[in-house]
């Protein structure tokens, strides 16, 4: 007799004579079908899947603009009005222009690299929840589907900042040899969009009210991140009626306003790089994703059981 027979005929007769059969499994090195691996098996898993996520991102991505009449072309057109619509409201009605200079490469630098962000976020928050037809159907690593919806937004992006460093161009900034880092840029924040839709995949999974609650805390995130604004002006006065300076380097240390001063101080020339802003960067990236991954595998034989 083989010994998975073996171990069938032991359950039944251990059910009978009333011994667990978490003993007989054990005995016999099985293991259940849904178990969570070791977490670095789960990482390999991950990286055997790569073609998969990047397809599933890539076709989520065709798909979405299908039903238009102007098919792929909106992904040019939506930075492209947004960018429109942000300078009417922050830089001419709101009067941002006459306190900032290049305010609208500022502007655009600030809101096309919190969108990266906030869209990341808000997708990963739906990515377990929303398919769970496709967890239950096939047994693959859950952390794919908000690997593939950042990459899907990052794909978007790549679009976003050629329109965003055309416009810089023509609002009079000039390549330089720290426009060399936005790849550096780019790597960093999209790692600290995985570790933070990792974070939400799991919270959008048990707390189904969150996909409610997300757009209210994500506009907070918008304003207190420094996209419409110079926080440094806003916050610390020069005459010192405004808060302490304190206030102003935790705003700072917001991640969200970290990439978005990375950003712009490689791309505007009156910006100056600031090496606390880097490590700022590199700090919140290692951090969001090592514990991203760590947090939503914890929780990974619980995916799909709502």
């Amino acid at each position: 007799m083989s010994q998975p027979e073996s171990a069938v005929a032991d359950a039944q007769a251990g059910g009978r004579s009333g011994e667990p059969l978490s003993k007989l499994a054990k005995r016999y090195g099985l293991r259940r079908a849904i178990a969570r691996p070791r977490f670095h098996a789960y990482l390999r898993q991950l990286w055997e899947r790569r073609h998969f996520i990047k397809t599933y991102a890539t076709s989520r991505n065709v798909s979405k603009y299908s039903s238009s009449a102007l098919g792929q072309l909106w992904q040019v057109l939506t930075p492209l009005l947004n960018a429109g619509i942000y300078y009417l409201m922050f830089g001419l009605i709101l009067g941002g222009k006459g306190t900032i200079e290049n305010y609208t490469a500022f502007l655009l630098t600030g809101m096309f690299v919190f969108t990266y962000t906030q869209r990341s976020v808000t997708a990963g928050a739906k990515s377990v929840s929303g398919n769970l037809s496709l967890i239950r159907a096939l047994h693959f690593p859950r952390a794919a589907l908000p690997l593939a919806y950042t990459i899907q937004e990052l794909q978007q992006l790549v679009i976003s900042m050629g329109i965003l460093l055309a416009i810089v161009v023509v609002t009079g900034e000039f390549p330089t040899l720290l426009w060399l880092m936005i790849p550096v840029a780019l790597l960093l924040q999209t790692m600290f969009n995985v570790g933070a839709s990792l974070v939400m995949a799991r919270v959008g999974s048990a707390v189904r009210d969150m996909n409610q609650l997300l757009p209210f805390i994500m506009r907070t995130w918008l304003y207190a991140s420094g996209v419409f604004f110079s926080i440094q002006e806003k916050v610390v006065s020069p005459d010192g009626a405004g808060l302490p300076q304190w206030v102003a380097d935790i705003m700072y240390a917001n991640p969200a306003a970290s990439y978005i001063e990375f950003m712009r101080d490689i791309l505007i020339d009156d910006h100056s790089p600031r090496p606390w802003v880097w490590m700022s960067c590199v700090f919140w990236a290692v951090f969001a994703l090592a514990f991203g991954f760590w947090y939503f595998w914890r929780a990974e034989e619980r995916y799909g059981r709502g």
